[in-house]
């Protein structure tokens, strides 16, 4: 659950793996001073921007009020890992390029496959090098803020994961030992606490749901070791998601932050706390405009939790999901491809018990419109055990309400599942009904090749026609085939009639419920020629 999703060849087109591509454009298009210089002539001057911050005269900076009465109370943090520990999270498995003493820097990615080496979770400073003949101490630094006068620290999980020691640098330079109170891998926050201090300072929470696109911010923190780095920005978008994590609901800030900066505060014009700096996307390590935080609504739910208990509760339904693409909802009748529609439904879950099937697309929680998957997951865990909630879903071409008692969370299914051999030529096949597919039994023999549950119903997939539709999608031999347009199928032949059933209420796309190993997704398949 809190780790990036990782990659497979299984990847079934973006289908079994979620991802989106981003782009960085590595040439700038030459300007043309002349157009630019009219251009400019023509235009009136821009007014200069004002802003309503107490203390701030004629003249004077700005947000020097609010960093002069915040600062106090953010934090560098220090750890240090014995022998070496890695201090690095969330990443693909290539290693950092690095010298002795340096950060992880991470270069151009070779395609899509190198997404994640951009998202780079900015750790810190590494410590210096050891003698010979004794296992080094891996050191590192980050940041964070009090919230409390007993002494609580706001920080990032990955700065404090796995540390042996970690010590605290008040802004006055006072160094303290802090121990680790909880930490949530699932959104990358930490709580921490120090004893001791005297008159600390402390920073409230503001509402992040009420932050606009534009509105002006101010990230304060410790990067690359220099403490108490004040930087100013604003809000360049909401919402966004890296793959991080099940919740991603991401600020992005183009507020300068580097490296060392992780777990350190977003504060708004009024100084109130409204997000946590916890990854950069940047192709040498540096900040190149592209912060992203999480939003204080989330952090001030999961922070309670950690202080009252140590851990995060969230409410489970037992389901697992994925978006409703343009293609999908237009198989699935739907006049909007928005909602979460439902892949799998796990055994003695809340949402088993109440009625919950697979194919199901659940459109309203509660009262809340249910956007896509991500929006879903996010409602439900928020939401705390043993309440009630009336789920709004597509089935069969009509809305059906669900009621379902929210448990507490479980653990999640594997998002992907280990490739699946070929079944072999002795697999009876049949004609597919211009789905570019050749389809076999699943029967006793097949199950045993390919290691499918006893309770597996549907077809596999023996062939697939390189220029058809199904290979752009990735469908593989190996891959079985449990249900079309929301009808279970046992043959192939039901495949077929399936197909044959779309194209007379002319449909040009079919949903299919694949599986490959444990992982279960939806595809909406183009109707070829047949």
């Amino acid at each position: 659950v809190p780790s990036v999703v990782q990659r497979s060849r299984l990847a079934l087109a973006g289908a079994f793996s979620i991802g989106a591509l981003v782009a960085v454009a590595w040439n700038v298009v030459p300007s043309i001073p002349q157009a630019a210089d009219r251009m400019a002539e023509s235009l009136p001057a821009a007014p200069t921007p004002s802003m309503n911050v107490r203390g701030a005269g004629v003249g004077s900076p700005v947000f020097a009020d609010i960093i002069e009465r915040v600062k106090p109370a953010v934090v560098t943090i220090i750890v240090e890992h014995d022998g070496g520990t890695a201090i690095r999270r969330n990443f693909s498995q290539q290693g950092p390029r690095r010298g002795p003493g340096q950060p992880p820097q991470f270069g151009a990615p070779q395609g899509p496959e190198g997404m994640d080496d951009f998202l780079e979770r900015f750790f810190g400073q590494n410590g210096p090098g050891v003698p010979q003949g004794r296992a080094p101490r891996v050191g590192g630094q980050g940041s964070g803020f009090i919230i409390d006068e007993r002494g609580y620290i706001v920080t990032n999980n990955h700065v404090v994961s796995g540390a042996d020691t970690v010590k605290v640098v008040l802004d006055d330079g006072t160094e303290v030992q802090a121990k680790v109170v909880g930490v949530d891998q699932a959104t990358d926050l930490a709580l921490i606490k120090i004893d001791g201090a005297k008159k600390l300072r402390t920073v409230e929470f503001g509402d992040s749901d009420r932050a606009r696109v534009g509105d002006w911010v101010v990230a304060i923190g410790n990067p690359f070791g220099f403490g108490g780095t004040a930087t100013v920005g604003i809000i360049s978008a909401r919402g966004r998601d890296l793959r991080a994590g099940p919740y991603d609901d991401f600020l992005q800030v183009d507020a300068a932050i580097n490296s060392g900066n992780s777990g350190g505060p977003v504060f708004d014009v009024s100084g109130r706390v409204i997000g946590v700096n916890t990854a950069i996307f940047s192709p040498n390590g540096g900040n190149v405009g592209l912060g992203f935080a999480i939003p204080s609504a989330q952090v001030k739910q999961v922070i309670a939790d950690l202080k009252s208990g140590g851990k995060v509760h969230r409410g489970w339904l037992g389901v697992q999901i994925q978006d409703v693409t343009p293609e999908l909802a237009r198989s699935l009748g739907l006049a909007a491809a928005e909602g979460a529609l439902v892949a799998d439904v796990i055994v003695g879950s809340p949402a088993q018990k109440s009625g919950v099937h697979v194919g199901d697309v659940i459109r309203r929680y509660g009262d809340t419109p249910v956007k896509n998957a991500k929006d879903l997951s996010r409602r439900v865990a928020g939401t705390d055990k043993g309440h009630d909630i009336f789920l709004e879903v597509w089935r069969d071409n009509r809305l059906v309400k669900v009621k379902v008692d929210i448990g507490a969370q479980a653990p999640t299914l594997a998002e992907q599942g280990k490739p699946l051999p070929d079944p072999g030529d002795d697999v009876a096949h049949a004609a597919s009904g211009g789905l570019g597919l050749e389809l076999g039994a699943l029967d006793a023999a097949t199950r045993e090749q390919l290691g499918a549950p006893s309770n597996l119903e549907g077809v596999v997939v023996r062939g697939v026609r390189p220029d058809s539709k199904a290979a752009e999608l990735g469908i593989q031999p190996g891959d079985v085939i449990s249900m079309v347009n929301q009808q279970v199928v046992r043959t192939p032949q039901a495949v077929v009639d399936a197909v044959k059933a779309a194209r007379r209420a002319k449909r040009d796309t079919v949903s299919l419920l694949l599986q490959r190993g444990e992982a279960k997704r939806f595809l909406a398949l183009e109707l070829g020629d047949g």
